[in-house]
């Protein structure tokens, strides 16, 4: 498949389920999964604490795009100094592009320097079906009384070029400067792109 046919299935998995499972401004859903350290982590555990959701697939090239520019990971220490949780969850199923085991997870993690706090494992696609998670990356805020603040894509320039980096939008870090300064976040929702999610039949 050359890159013009990838963009437009990706564009036409987005319209094929546009209506998310959350919505901004109302409590996000509970959860509980292991993360690539054998812990369980829970949505409930980090209560009074900003969390950030980025969904992963270690093989798409969006997400290339922002762990090979050192972005994500830029986001993610930023997020972590400012005492905020960063949950990067995978939920590829079992042999589908992007899947992973703990060990190579934490490998990825490892080969990439990523900062987030824990790397999750839902290959049942349970949880991303919850949040209505569509792309790699597909982002979501949730501020400290626990109501998701933002979700969607993670900048404004829809692209796969390391170079658009700088000259876009950041919404996580906007959304995450505005709740701590006590505002109101000024983009709640963008629409997400990257690679589709890879859910199991």
């Amino acid at each position: 498949m050359n890159f013009r046919l990838f963009v437009l299935s990706t564009a036409l998995a987005f319209a094929a389920n546009v209506h998310a499972a959350v919505k901004v401004g109302e409590p996000a859903p509970d959860f509980t999964l292991t993360d690539s350290n054998g812990k369980s982590q829970s949505l409930a555990q980090y209560k009074g604490k900003t969390v950030v959701l980025e969904w992963n697939n270690p093989k798409c090239p969006f997400v290339g795009k922002h762990y090979g520019s050192g972005n994500m990971q830029k986001q993610q220490a930023e997020a972590a100094a400012a005492g905020a949780i960063w949950l990067t969850i995978n939920s590829s199923a079992k042999g589908a592009q992007g899947d992973v085991d703990a060990a190579a997870a934490n490998a990825y993690v490892a080969k990439v320097g990523g900062k987030q706090t824990a790397y999750l494992l839902d290959p049942s696609g349970k949880i991303g079906h919850l949040y209505g998670a569509r792309t790699t990356p597909h982002m979501y805020v949730i501020d400290k009384a626990g109501v998701l603040r933002y979700m969607g894509g993670i900048d404004s320039i829809k692209s796969t070029d390391q170079d658009d980096v700088p000259k876009a939008t950041q919404y996580v870090p906007q959304a995450l400067h505005e709740l701590a300064a006590g505002k109101a976040v000024s983009v709640p929702t963008a629409e997400p792109y990257g690679c589709s999610v890879e859910y199991g039949s």
